[in-house]
């Protein structure tokens, strides 16, 4: 896949596909509008989806919530499901103040070559979000390209939203949020080193620090799993501060995975939370973590068992 970032100045030379919008968590309703460009392959279009960097939103000071997949986290997404090219388009005091007719005429058809564009009933765009899916329809006659606006995905009789799964994962029901998503809720990143405890304990984990603007569960165990290299490994997962033998500030995601012992430092890992076990505490002593550890451990394997998860 192609990434377009920090310029304005682009040309795409193929006829192409084009996707807006924000896209944080890349849900189920997300996957619906990116699933009508990558069709369009079969006629010869790239797969093109365009969204701002900062997001509207944040630019403008009107959100300062954390994002459910991080910049990184949405363009390997992006990437597993076929997407040719990526515009991350700079949002700056210029390029905010864009005519909405300017916008689509001079970005999306002579610079992206659109010849299809799929976007979301509430889209929006240009000088203070004016454009939006009346003037799309509207320009296309003249500018000869084809709009489809996409319906909105709904589960128990409500619009599946970033506010939507937002509000799922902050309770802590993973399950729920994975509905939403179509896949469980993950950390990205690099394995580093944390306070060896758990080694020294028997029972080694992987540590991930997770960039500030991803969205957090509540702290607590969770049942998880850990994808790397193609493989799937089974196991429990605490966010938190680590109570009980830490005063720091910084929170990480530390993993146990069962019968697995490999040094993993610097390894890029996925960990995907499937359900949420028991909130986060500080026990008086290590000897009292290691014994309520191994009672996770313990039920962790129950559950994985009952679930059939890898």
């Amino acid at each position: 896949m192609k990434i377009i970032c920090d310029t304005i100045k682009f040309q795409i030379e193929q006829k192409s596909a084009v996707a807006i919008g924000k896209f944080d968590g890349v849900h189920r309703g997300h996957m619906e509008l990116l699933s009508h460009i990558i069709k369009m392959k079969e006629k010869k279009m790239a797969a093109v989806v365009f969204t701002f960097h900062p997001s509207a939103a944040a630019f403008f000071g009107q959100s300062k919530e954390a994002e459910l997949t991080t910049r990184y986290e949405k363009r390997q997404l992006f990437e597993a499901i076929g997407v040719d090219i990526l515009v991350e388009f700079p949002l700056n005091e210029e390029t905010a103040a864009t005519p909405p007719e300017e916008f689509v005429e001079k970005i999306l058809v002579r610079q992206m070559h659109a010849g299809y564009i799929a976007a979301g009933e509430d889209v929006s765009f240009g000088y203070k979000g004016l454009g939006n899916k009346e003037l799309l329809i509207q320009m296309a006659g003249r500018l000869d390209y084809q709009v489809e606006i996409i319906n909105k995905v709904y589960e128990e009789r409500r619009e599946i939203s970033s506010t939507y799964v937002r509000e799922e994962v902050e309770k802590g029901d993973m399950e729920k949020t994975a509905r939403l998503l179509g896949r469980f809720y993950s950390f990205e990143g690099q394995v580093e080193r944390g306070n060896r405890l758990g080694r020294k304990m028997g029972m080694p984990t992987l540590n991930l620090y997770p960039e500030k603007e991803k969205l957090l569960p509540p702290k607590g165990v969770y049942y998880s799993r850990v994808l790397f290299e193609g493989a799937v490994y089974p196991g429990i997962t605490n966010i938190g501060l680590k109570p009980t033998v830490n005063s720091t500030s910084n929170i990480s995601v530390e993993t146990y995975l069962y019968d697995f012992d490999k040094d993993m430092y610097g390894r890029k890992i996925v960990t995907e939370l499937l359900q949420f076990k028991r909130p986060e505490q500080k026990f008086e002593s290590v000897e009292k973590l290691k014994e309520q550890m191994e009672k996770d451990i313990e039920q962790g394997r129950k559950y994985h068992l009952e679930k059939a998860y890898a």
